[in-house]
């Protein structure tokens, strides 16, 4: 078999099958798939026909010649002789067709692919075409707008019947360039890649270029009932929201919330029409998946002001639950446990779209499937009435078993996934390598820091090396009350929220007593004492309007509880730091929010404040020279050792996980072991 170089029917099929999955109004993320009929040399030497189809769990856009499957045609192509195949029986035959077995799960569209006599297939979920295919007079229209060139199918969960089902008309309809699937999506082909690709897109620009001539904007969706706010009250209000949502989804699993208030998204939720054609049902089956059934809409109006909209969210999120639990009752014919209950998607008028997820990737995904929603019943509504999948189908396409069976092949959650951490001074030596350590235990980082830059360039390594949307950078000035509160609006909108806080931005000055100035003493407290007090009020505040606990840690210092020479200023504030956490630790206790500190001592690796003055005022203090330093604080060590920015943000994970799930107003020290410093 050919396995030293790729054959370039695929190399084609993977390059039209990036360019489809590139425009989400044409292919939904994550679903469609694209197909080549060629040839190979099997391991005898003889030549066999092949289908080579994009397997299941990946992405067009992102697709490479892994992201697909080759399959024996010879042997797929006798299923057409077949009445009937459940699922399971399916999936497990086409896994005796695969050409290797390290190719990926087969699609559970693979047999439409199959069964349609043309070399090259595209099933794609265009806007305009499911605008089509959800109207109530669909195929009606579908018949004006293009003849005998189009195949209608009924709508049927993807599976052998439906493939089969396409197969057949297509085979009695030679003369058909396209088939509309009810409810559901586009299919056509050609019998080159090119040829295919451009059919697609000319099919689908044609259904576009017919929406758009009849849409008046102005009556879309029964017009205006609400004015959205300024840009500036929208951030506000959905910043002063968004915490309350996810504490309320995160009810059995942390979530990680996305905001999006663009102006498609803020015409629906304006609209008249919203709150009943919110919830006539999915516009996809691979939407239903990632945004459910139906959002959450709220109804609320702007002037009712933010306390109102508080309120009416406690209220709603509670029925949507409920009206959740019944929907599954009603519905589940099987053993399976019920999903979580909560919305993947919150409709508010005047303000936007809030979007929810076990990661910001999935949250993202959730708000983007729904833009497609949206584009779609905007186009359905220009031509008819939108209609959906009835409650039993979209029942039956959330608790699919091939669906669920996807989830028992994700990898196992890390420590901190679905959480969030805000780490001040996050660009720094402690900070940066505590992100990092963060991030690699699949928590959210926002990277707060004066040095807008180095959080901008850390946040892109993170998202770089574990996944888009893992980092956020927000500049922060921990002295200015304003800038603070400035920094977790962002850090909310990023994230929805936060449960771990890391206050670590800092500085340094040495001089003996009688020589420090009041502006050095000044400066420290309002860095160290001010900075402190004001960032952690920020984030006791959040955590208390989620109402899931939290965790607050502090990096002090070993001069916390030693009383070095030279550094008054710095160590009393530092000492105010830890007594601080303590009262903290007294306040946040019944909220359970945590409280600890963790006491670094000589962290001279990466830091920025021992690449300043500080290192020659502590050379002085010591009477040594600079470069003597780390070997000086080597020696005084019990256990001999130097600290390292890693060795902080362990003790940091510590306190930010779930081992120290029962500690608070704890100290814990990381310095190799400093006699003078044990705390008593």
């Amino acid at each position: 078999m050919q396995s030293q170089s790729q054959p370039i029917e695929l190399v084609q099929l993977v390059e039209r099958s990036n360019r489809i999955g590139s425009d989400r109004s044409l292919c939904n993320w994550g679903g469609g798939n694209t197909s080549v009929k060629s040839k190979m040399v099997d391991h005898t030497g003889r030549d066999m026909d092949v289908l080579w189809v994009k397997g299941s769990g990946s992405d067009l856009a992102e697709a490479t010649t892994k992201s697909f499957t080759a399959l024996r045609l010879a042997e797929v192509l006798p299923l057409m002789e077949r009445e009937a195949m459940t699922d399971e029986e399916m999936v497990d035959y086409l896994a005796h067709c695969m050409v290797e077995g390290k190719h990926p799960r087969s699609s559970i569209e693979t047999l439409l692919h199959a069964f349609i006599p043309h070399a090259h297939v595209d099933h794609t979920h265009p806007d305009s075409i499911i605008s089509l295919c959800c109207s109530d007079n669909g195929r009606q229209l579908a018949q004006e707008i293009f003849g005998s060139r189009a195949v209608w199918v009924p709508y049927l969960r993807p599976g052998f019947a439906l493939s089969k089902l396409i197969g057949e008309a297509v085979r009695a309809n030679p003369e058909a360039e396209l088939v509309l699937m009810e409810k559901h999506g586009l299919i056509t082909w050609g019998e080159t890649s090119k040829e295919c690709y451009d059919n697609t897109v000319r099919i689908v620009k044609e259904m576009a270029d017919y929406i758009e001539a009849r849409v008046d904007e102005d009556r879309l969706f029964g017009g205006a009932r609400v004015s959205a706010m300024e840009d500036s009250e929208r951030r506000r209000v959905a910043a002063a929201v968004m915490p309350v949502i996810r504490g309320a989804v995160s009810e059995l699993k942390h979530a990680v919330l996305t905001f999006d208030d663009a102006g498609d998204f803020l015409q629906f939720v304006n609209s008249h029409e919203a709150p009943s054609l919110s919830q006539v049902g999915a516009a996809c089956p691979d939407h239903l998946v990632h945004t459910k059934r139906t959002p959450l809409y709220v109804d609320w109006q702007p002037e009712d002001g933010v306390d109102s909209l508080v309120a009416k969210l406690g209220e709603a999120l509670a029925a949507y639950k409920a009206d959740y639990a019944t929907y599954y009752e009603r519905n589940v014919d099987f053993d399976v446990p019920m999903h979580d209950p909560f919305p993947r998607i919150v409709l508010i008028p005047g303000l936007g779209v809030i979007g929810t997820g076990k990661s910001k990737k999935m949250a993202d995904i959730a708000v983007a499937l729904y833009r497609r929603a949206v584009a779609v019943m905007r186009g359905s509504t220009t031509l008819g009435h939108f209609v959906s999948l009835r409650e039993k189908e979209s029942f039956d396409v959330e608790y699919w078993p091939l669906e669920l069976y996807k989830l028992t092949l994700a990898p196992l959650e890390k420590d901190l996934s679905r959480k969030v951490a805000y780490i001040t001074g996050g660009a720094g030596g402690i900070g940066s390598a505590t992100a990092r350590r963060l991030a690699r235990e699949g928590c959210h980082v926002v990277i707060a820091d004066l040095a807008v830059e180095p959080a901008e360039k850390l946040a892109e390594e993170l998202n770089a090396e574990f996944g888009v949307g893992t980092a956020v950078p927000v500049r922060l000035d921990v002295t200015d009350e304003e800038k603070v509160s400035a920094s977790f609006v962002e850090a909310i909108l990023a994230y929805g929220g936060i449960d771990v806080f890391v206050s670590n931005a800092g500085l340094a000055s040495s001089a003996p007593f009688t020589e420090t100035s009041l502006a050095e003493w000044n400066r420290n407290f309002a860095v160290l004492g001010t900075g402190y007090f004001l960032t952690s009020r920020e984030a006791m505040r959040v955590m208390k309007e989620q109402g899931r606990g939290g965790s607050i840690i502090f990096v002090t210092s070993k001069n916390a509880v030693y009383a070095g020479p030279g550094a008054a200023a710095y160590s009393a504030a530092k000492a105010m730091e830890g007594h601080l956490a303590r009262c903290l630790a007294v306040e946040g206790g019944p909220l359970g929010i945590r409280v600890n500190s963790v006491l670094p001592d000589a962290v001279l690796q990466g830091s920025q404040i021992w690449n300043s003055s500080w290192r020659e005022e502590r050379a002085r203090a010591y009477g040594i020279q600079p470069s003597q330093l780390e070997e000086h604080y080597r020696k005084r060590t019990i256990l001999g050792v130097n600290i390292s920015p890693d060795d902080i943000a362990e003790g940091i994970l510590f306190f930010a996980g779930v081992r120290s799930a029962k500690t608070t107003g704890c100290m814990l020290t990381v310095d190799g072991g400093v006699a003078a410093a044990f705390p008593r």
